[in-house]
């Protein structure tokens, strides 16, 4: 039975599952007519994965673009046609490096040479689209495919532990960044020839964390008011945001399309985003200041709610 149920769930994904297998289970377990989640899960990382219900998809873009915080395990001195354990493993062509026995600080000072901007090239076994096809889908047969290099940015990257040829890091890191390279390249740069990913955790996504996520099994069995206490609300997706609060007359004209000038003393340049209210102190959705200092309507949600 479809319900109109609206809000963000903070699931903890479990390894072995899709991040849209899980989706779906979380979908008809809450009767929601819509549902989204806000960044995909590799099948074997496990961790934060927000997914929104109803009127929360319209703004599921917010933490596409959202910083994100990853505790990943690396194999060392060897290569996976995927990246990570779920591929073909095959013994790396190992470096001279490789035979000498590092030393923390150096292995420390390795991994400081991949914070701040750095250069990427996406992994083939990736949902990136090339004439159409997602790149895994050329990967599966044996295609390559040229990517271009990107831009990415890793804000803290830090050894966690370390025993022989088996190293767990934490990683801060900006939208687009895929781990499974990261871990490659780390491989390489360590003298190993190389790394795959045997675990992959996601423990933070922009202000969410991890131990805010329930488990997969707590959505089993009959729906309860409780679980429905479970969401959050959708300007939780908006937390840096700034709030403005508008009048009746000034609501109605903004959800009719129009531009307004808000009573309220706005000190914000031309260009910010700001969370929506209403008189009651209900949230409706996002506007954007013009250069004017108007309030132009961006994204709202129905006024069924």
């Amino acid at each position: 039975m479809k319900r109109n149920i609206n809000g963000i769930l903070l699931l903890n994904k479990p390894s072995g599952l899709t991040s849209n297998q899980s989706l779906q289970i979380i979908k008809r377990f809450f009767g929601a007519t819509k549902a989204g989640h806000t960044g995909t899960l590799d099948p074997m990382a496990s961790g934060l994965l927000p997914i929104c219900l109803g009127e929360a998809t319209k703004f599921s873009a917010m933490l596409l673009n959202a910083d994100k915080t990853y505790h990943a395990t690396l194999k060392l001195g060897y290569l996976s046609s995927t990246g990570d354990a779920e591929g073909e493993i095959i013994a790396a062509v190992r470096t001279k490096l490789n035979n000498e026995k590092l030393s923390l600080l150096q292995v420390q000072e390795v991994l400081q040479t991949f914070k701040g901007w750095i250069k990427q090239t996406p992994p083939m076994y990736s949902a990136l689209k090339f004439n159409g096809k997602r790149l895994y889908q050329y990967a599966r047969k044996g295609e390559e495919i040229e990517r271009k290099i990107r831009d990415i940015v890793i804000y803290e990257l830090y050894l966690d532990s370390w025993i022989e040829n088996e190293m767990s890091i934490v990683v801060h890191c900006g939208t687009g960044t895929y781990i499974r390279t990261l871990a490659e390249d780390i491989g390489k740069a360590l003298g190993f020839g190389g790394a795959y990913l045997t675990s992959l955790c996601r423990n933070q996504v922009g202000n969410f964390s991890l131990h805010q996520a329930y488990q997969l099994d707590q959505f089993q069995g009959t729906l309860s008011s409780e679980h429905d206490a479970y969401l959050y609300p959708i300007e939780s997706l908006l937390q840096n945001f700034p709030s403005i609060t508008l009048n009746q007359a000034e609501s109605l004209f903004l959800c009719q399309g129009q531009l307004i000038k808000s009573t309220n003393k706005i000190n914000l340049p031309g260009g910010t985003r700001v969370k929506l209210y209403d008189s009651r102190g209900l949230f409706f959705g996002v506007g954007e200041i013009t250069e004017t200092g108007a309030i132009a309507p961006k994204r709202l949600i129905s006024n069924k709610i």
